[in-house]
Order: C-alpha cells, then sequence, then structure tokens
C-alpha cells in the first residue's frame, strides 16, 4: 500500500502555498504575479488641496527621488548629501540653473523600504500657494525620468510592493471621505487591517480543507479514508460559513456609516416640510412662508445623527399643478423619494388626514416611513394628553408604522425623532467587538460569489463528490477571497480602486 503523506501538520501559511504551486492545483493566491512589472518611474505630485493654505506638500517616490532633491534643495546649514534619512532640513528651492530661489521649504529624504510606497521617497514643504508649488513641481518634473503622478498612484505602488494589502488601500480613501467619527473609526479599523484579520483564519480553513482534498487525489485508493466527509463539513460550517455571513451582516449594517443614507421629508404642500429641514439643520436653509409651493426644488443639505452621515432633502409640496416650473421640482421631488432609505411623512396636528395626506402614504407604502405629526405647537391645549390624543388620531390611520410628535417651528419633539431616524435606517443594531470590521461594497460582492461555492462544497461532500470536484470548488472559494485583500485580480480592478483618490495620496 502507498504511504499517504501527513499534511495535518502544515500550519504555516508558507507551507501549504509551497506545497501548491508544486501540486495539480494552480494557486489562486500569487500575489499579483501580473503586477510585478509595472512602471517605475519616477513619480511627483501636489498633496495638499488646490488653493493658498499655510502650507503645501510636494511628494516624490522612485529610485530618482533623493538624486532629485540634490539637484533642487539648498540645505541653510551643511550639505544636502550629509542629511541622514528621515531627517527633517531647511532650507530653499532653487533653480538649478540660475540658483534663483524659488521657495523656503522644509525637506525630507525617506529612504526605502521605510516608507510609504517602500520606494525611495522625498516630501517637500513649502509655503501652501498655488504658484509657487506648480513651479516646484515643474522644476521636477523636468528632471530625466520623472512624470506626473497618477490618481491614487502612491498608495497604488503601496499596494504593489507589498506594504499594504488591497482592503487597507481601500481605507485610505475612506479616512479621506469619512464624513462622521464613526465612519472614521471604520475606516482606521480598515486601514489597520481588521478586514483582512478577519478574513485570514477564513482562508486558512480552506486552505487546509483544500490540502486534504488534494491529497486524497493523490492517492485515490485511499480518498475515502483520508476524507473526512462529517468531520470537514463541520469545519466548512464553523470556520468559513458562519465568519463570511457575519461579515455580509455586517455590510448590511456598516455601509450606512460609509457611505450614508438618504431622508427625503414629504408632505403636502405648507405642512412645514422646510421647517423641519431648518430645525433639523439649526439653519434657515430653505425658505419658509405661509404660501403653499414656496419650495419649487428639492433642497439637499448634510446632517450627522448619532454619527450616521445623512442627506436630508426637503421636496417640493407633491400636488397637482399646472404650473410648469412647480412640476419640474415635483417630478424631482418624486425622483428623489423613489430612492430614499427612509421617508419622513409629514401631516398637521389637529387636522383630519386629508385625501392628499393618504395619496402620499399609499406611493410610499412599500418604503420604509416614519410619520411625523408636525404643528403641536398650534393645538388648543398644549398638555401632554392634547398631544397624546393628536397623535393618535393619526396613529389609527397608519396601524404599525412609527409615528412622532413635533413641533418644528418650537423645536420640540426633534431628539427623538432623530432617535427614530437612527433606529429605523441602522436597525438599532447592538453594536458587537468585530463591528468596526464593515465591508464595503466591492467586497461584499466577493463574499456573495463565495458563499454558493462554499454550498456546493458542503453538498458535494454530503453526497460523496469526487475530490477533483470538490478541490475546484474549493479554488472558485479561495479566488473571490483572495480578490478581496488583492491576492488576485485585475489590472482594470485597480485601476477602478484607485481612479477614485486624489492626485498625490
Amino acid at each position: 500500500m502507498k504511504t499517504v503523506p501527513d499534511y495535518a501538520g502544515l500550519s504555516a501559511a508558507s507551507s501549504l502555498e509551497d506545497y501548491f504551486i508544486v501540486g495539480r492545483v494552480f494557486p489562486v493566491f500569487v500575489f499579483m504575479e501580473s503586477f510585478a512589472d509595472f512602471d517605475q518611474a519616477t513619480i511627483a505630485a501636489i498633496a495638499t488641496p488646490p488653493g493658498a493654505g499655510g502650507i503645501g506638500i510636494i511628494r516624490i517616490s522612485g529610485s530618482r527621488a533623493r538624486e532629485i532633491l540634490l539637484q533642487l534643495f539648498r540645505p541653510a546649514r551643511g550639505e544636502v548629501a550629509s542629511g541622514r534619512s528621515h531627517q527633517l532640513r531647511y532650507g530653499w528651492i532653487v533653480e538649478p540653473e540660475s540658483g534663483r530661489p524659488l521657495d523656503e521649504v522644509m525637506a525630507v529624504y525617506m529612504a526605502a523600504p521605510a516608507t510609504y510606497t517602500r520606494e525611495d521617497v522625498v516630501e517637500i514643504h513649502g509655503h501652501g500657494g498655488y504658484v509657487v508649488l506648480r513651479e516646484i513641481l515643474g522644476l521636477i518634473l523636468a528632471r530625466e525620468g520623472v512624470r506626473a503622478a497618477e490618481a491614487g498612484e502612491f498608495t497604488k505602488r503601496a499596494f504593489l510592493n507589498g506594504r499594504i494589502d488591497l482592503t487597507r488601500a481601500e481605507a485610505v480613501l475612506d479616512v479621506l471621505n469619512a464624513g462622521t467619527r464613526e465612519g472614521l473609526n471604520l475606516a482606521m479599523s480598515q486601514l489597520q487591517g481588521g478586514l483582512q484579520q478577519q478574513l485570514e483564519p477564513v482562508r486558512r480553513a480552506l486552505l487546509e480543507v483544500l490540502a486534504v482534498v488534494e491529497v486524497a487525489i493523490d492517492f485515490p485508493d485511499e480518498d475515502a479514508e483520508i476524507i473526512d466527509t462529517a468531520a470537514l463539513g463541520r469545519r466548512l460550517e464553523l470556520e468559513v460559513r458562519q465568519p463570511l455571513q457575519e461579515l455580509l451582516e455586517r455590510a448590511d449594517r456598516g455601509r450606512i456609516f460609509r457611505e450614508g443614507a438618504t431622508v427625503v421629508i414629504l408632505g403636502r404642500p405648507n405642512v412645514g416640510k422646510s421647517s423641519l429641514l431648518n430645525a433639523l439643520l439649526q439653519d434657515e436653509r430653505a425658505i419658509v412662508t405661509a404660501i403653499p409651493g414656496t419650495t419649487r426644488d428639492t433642497i439637499e443639505e448634510c446632517l450627522n445623527i448619532h454619527g450616521m452621515p445623512l442627506r436630508i432633502v426637503d421636496t417640493a409640496g407633491i400636488r397637482e399643478t399646472t404650473e410648469e416650473v412647480e412640476g419640474i421640482g415635483i417630478e424631482r421631488s418624486r425622483r428623489r423619494v423613489a430612492e430614499a432609505d427612509l421617508v419622513l411623512l409629514l401631516v398637521e396636528a389637529g387636522s383630519e388626514p386629508s385625501s392628499e395626506d393618504m395619496a402620499l402614504f399609499d406611493s410610499v407604502r412599500e418604503k420604509k416611513v416614519l410619520v411625523v405629526v408636525n404643528k403641536l405647537d398650534l393645538l388648543g391645549d398644549a398638555s401632554p394628553a392634547a398631544a397624546e390624543a393628536a397623535l393618535a388620531a393619526w396613529r389609527h390611520r397608519f396601524p404599525g408604522r412609527e409615528l412622532t410628535g413635533i413641533s418644528a417651528r418650537a423645536r420640540v419633539g426633534l431628539e427623538q425623532l432623530e432617535d427614530l431616524v437612527f433606529r429605523l435606517i441602522s436597525g438599532d443594531e447592538p453594536r458587537d467587538p468585530g463591528y468596526a470590521c464593515v465591508p464595503n461594497a466591492r467586497h461584499r460582492a466577493a463574499l456573495a460569489r463565495t458563499l454558493p461555492a462554499l454550498e456546493r462544497v458542503q453538498q458535494g461532500l454530503a453526497a460523496g463528490l469526487a475530490p477533483e470536484l470538490l478541490a475546484v470548488e474549493l479554488q472558485a472559494c479561495l479566488g473571490s477571497l483572495g480578490e478581496i485583500i488583492g491576492e488576485v485580480g485585475s489590472e482594470e480592478l485597480l485601476d477602478t480602486i484607485f481612479s477614485s483618490f486624489c492626485i498625490g495620496k
């Protein structure tokens, strides 16, 4: 009888990967080999936003970075070549031909690999004027072998040079775009490798299961002894399916903290929609009059509720009209309602539900709706009992819907309203220790592709499917996970991701 190799002791990633490299299964997790020969030109860009500022930074990365600094920088003391790596020095940027100073700067040379890109990097910190920064950048780009950096190219090089995985590269953009502290916390968790750390045990379990299946392929006479279908099935369920399902659920819950949500204020004309917008923003953003139809178009503003970035949309009162301008605004309002994550249906306390109110409710019946009873301050009796009676009348017309009462003009009841908005959009899910690890839309799509392949593996194990077919599906699982962290992918994928970055990052 053949001796069956013992792969049970393989625990180090390198051992498993070496096995697959020499075996019949080509590794889906080879690190972006198709990009190993990416453009090695030295790149440069202004790394600070356009416009006047106290400081402007120009970043250079590549093999010629130090040489360029030697040509253009004149330190106030000592020789430029005597500066140590990662030492900030004071001096001037000068035109090499004329010796004319362009700007008074602080400059630093950082030797590879201890840099953002793992290449030699130079940063020049000058005055933040657009003209002076463009002049300095022009001098740099005039040097041989230097070109302007593309959008996100510094971070792209950090990824291609192995300093960060793709999830951390994407987190850099999330940090830049964070609209709230909660969004920033999510981005920082991912920047520190939170998602990659969550995926690594899953990937490890898949690799070890695949190793067992591969051994069974090599020794077909003993495959029934090698593959313990019950044990492998339990492991895939506990160590792969359940963690991936939890990540998908976090993606759904956490999306709003990264991307924000849209809340539309809907109601008949003159019910107080613009007053509510102003009250939430604590600013007179929208014009408020007693004339119905004052708001002729949608008005959108951003609001932070408990760390959740929201786009609040005040719509034109939706009604039948023959007035052309108002009609355009009403049509835009309908489009924004269709896109809304939550609709605030505004009605008026002390009045009977009108046919317009009910028609508006019917138009959004399939969406998430919070009924807001406005103008409680206009009730003749200001007692809590009178307010509750007014709310009860409306609650009867909208059974099963969340409802709250406010006075937008007096700014009463807004705190409770904000709490309800947060709960209805977020689901009011309790936080867990891994909540900060939230996949984005690209990650979610890859995770969603992993689960069907995993299900086929589990079904195949139960049905005694041939090891060769199990191996194919396991490779598909690993391939989808590899796309998330950038172990497999395409140049088109990278271009799509990094084109969203600003120049200089």
